[in-house]
């Protein structure tokens, strides 16, 4: 059982143990079975209390000076919202059948991103269950769940969540999430939890009213103060949480959310600190550790002289799909600003090098944005064509399938998924998946008003809407039920024509990239891309991996163009149309692409 200054924990008498950290220095009391038991902070600001015989489901919560009833911060549950008691859970009750289950290693990835509450009709972590054969059927073998701390109201993207150590009891239990991590592992699956460290929801956090210290409110954020990473019992909030959800869930691994958000100038930084501890506490565990971050930043990712993982495993690419969306839609309203200009080369130094942007000036921002990413190994970068954020974040929340031509989709699917990143995949993206997945929350009164303005504010400088207030009514309110409604997975659509073709599709691609491509990729280093070609819609680029060359050639406008000469043995064409044209007229039709292996052949072969 994880050993944690925050929370409750049983001791090895029997006893139970209930801590929390507050900087205002005055009496709280814990409320349990109808007694409130007062307690003042030591020398450091904890407050404990020893308490006999107290059974797991047990409420209980703490009393500030003023008489003010509020959660416990690192509540492992909740007996409803995020304004009422918190329960007592017993870690151990759960009885896993699948003990000595171990991640698969990290080259293997291949993500599916989900949010539970539109994953399914049901929106629980009992009902994923259902859906995992689905997902080995087609290839995947770790799932990424969107966050699923308790935040306030009964849907949301999880991103404003505010008691961080309990699972959103609208999704069930915690053990109903154990034995949806527990099933996966028995078909081979990992699974990663997504974690936010940068700041708490705006609804339900009290940690300022006791533990002042815990925020710099000198300091501002878009959530507001800043969070004091340099104090150690804050410090210890967020590693301790990292660390319970990889020992107590036994999941295989973590996102941090907009880590570009995390401002720590200690020695080391908070998550430096975090993926050390996390290595040392897991030695002989695969833990997949990926971070989020605007600013095109490796120091975090860097391998050892083994080629070792001592930190993180990979770093979102946000660059990737930019560029990508940007080709497939012609879209150059807000952050595609940055790639609407030269964008072949953009994409194709991208699936070389990592970032687009190792430095350049941003055209959005007026600011140089990123370093070198040549050196780090292309596993070291997740990349996609479609997320929560780059749907969700939309106005009106469509797919890449209602934006852009099948041909180009499927031609940027083949990219994602037969390059030597690692490729994630967005819930639903399988089977071409047309509905939404629009932003969505549950708050009310004064703060519904303002998230629901504020939304519609960022979309006010679009050209769709004009700066019109009456066409910015459009954009769906984030609080109505039907915004979420909106946004579950039509499963159906699987059984459709259409459906399966995009099925068999994803499947046959991920297929391929596991038969083919992973055995190339352990022990690959960096500075292995290369960018043969990126101009008129043309990107052709190879890596030197483990025992062959791959060779990618895409054309990625809508009419025939030239491209390099290539070799090696085709392991993927988008039509025996293109293989054709590549071999007589060392061209690429429209929304095509050929890739191969090349093992010292003189010329490209059909496998």
């Amino acid at each position: 059982m994880t050993v944690t200054q925050w929370g409750t924990r049983r001791l090895d008498d029997g006893r139970m143990l209930f801590r929390l950290w507050g900087s205002a220095g005055e009496e709280i009391s814990l409320r349990i079975n109808g007694q409130d038991h007062p307690a003042r902070p030591d020398a450091d600001g904890w407050f404990e209390w020893t308490l006999d015989t107290i059974a797991p489901g047990t409420h209980y919560s703490f009393i500030l000076p003023d008489g003010m009833e509020v959660a416990d911060p690192a509540a492992r549950a909740q007996a409803g919202d995020v304004h009422g008691p918190s329960v007592v859970v017993d870690p151990d009750s759960y009885v896993w059948q699948n003990p000595d289950w171990r991640a698969r290693p990290w080259e293997e990835t291949v993500y599916y991103e989900l949010h539970i509450g539109t994953f399914t009709p049901e929106g629980t972590f009992l009902a994923a269950i259902d859906k995992l054969s689905h997902l080995k059927q087609l290839g995947i073998n770790t799932i990424e769940i969107m966050p699923v701390g308790q935040f306030a109201g009964n849907r949301g993207w999880g991103y404003d969540g505010v008691l961080i150590y309990a699972p959103h009891n609208v999704y069930g239990t915690p053990d109903d999430l154990r034995a949806l991590i527990d099933a996966a592992h028995g078909l081979g699956l990992n699974v990663v939890l997504d974690v936010i460290y940068n700041h708490f929801g705006p609804d339900g956090n009290y940690l300022s009213l006791y533990a002042p210290d815990f925020f710099h409110p000198e300091r501002h954020t878009p959530w507001g103060g800043a969070i004091a990473y340099e104090r150690a019992p804050v410090r210890d909030f967020f590693i301790d949480n990292a660390i319970y959800w990889l020992e107590e869930f036994r999941l295989d691994g973590l996102r941090f959310d907009a880590i570009d958000h995390i401002r720590d100038d200690s020695e080391p930084e908070l998550l430096v600190e975090a993926a050390r501890r996390i290595r040392a506490k897991f030695p002989d565990r695969n833990i997949h550790l990926t971070t989020e971050d605007n600013r095109n930043i490796t120091t975090l990712h860097t391998r050892d002289e083994n080629g070792g993982i001592p930190l993180f495993s990979g770093e979102w690419n946000d660059d990737f799909h930019n560029v990508a969306h940007t080709i497939a839609t012609g879209e150059t309203e807000g952050y595609y600003a940055d790639f609407a200009e030269h964008h072949w080369h953009m994409i194709a130094r991208s699936l070389a090098q990592g970032f687009a942007y190792q430095g350049e000036r941003s055209k959005q921002t007026g600011e140089t944005r990123g370093e070198p990413s040549a050196h780090l190994p292309p596993t070291a970068f997740v990349d996609f064509i479609q997320n929560h954020d780059q749907v969700g974040n939309r106005a009106f929340g469509e797919r890449l399938v209602d934006l852009a031509g099948s041909g180009m989709v499927r031609t940027l699917m083949a990219t994602l998924l037969l390059s030597p990143h690692i490729p994630l995949l967005f819930m639903g993206e399988e089977w071409g998946e047309t509905r939404p997945f629009i932003f969505f929350t549950d708050f009310h009164g004064e703060l519904a008003d303002a998230v629901r303005e504020g939304r519609r504010k960022e979309f006010a400088g679009f050209g769709a809407f004009h700066n019109s207030a009456e066409s910015l009514k459009q954009v769906p309110d984030p609080n109505s039920e039907a915004s979420f409604l909106a946004s579950k997975l039509d499963w159906s659509r699987l059984e459709s024509e259409s459906g399966r073709d995009w099925f068999d599709f994803v499947q046959h691609l991920l297929k391929l990239r596991q038969d083919r491509i992973v055995p190339l990729l352990a022990g690959v280093g960096g500075h292995v891309g290369t960018v043969d070609r990126a101009e008129e819609g043309v990107i052709a680029v190879s890596w030197q991996l483990s025992g062959a060359r791959l060779v990618m050639m895409a054309n990625m406008s809508h009419e025939p163009e030239p491209t390099p000469s290539a070799v090696g043995e085709v392991i993927y064409t988008s039509s025996p149309e293109a293989l054709q044209q590549l071999l007589d007229e060392t061209a690429l039709p429209g929304c095509s692409i050929v890739v191969a292996l090349d093992r010292g052949h003189q010329e490209l072969v059909r496998t």
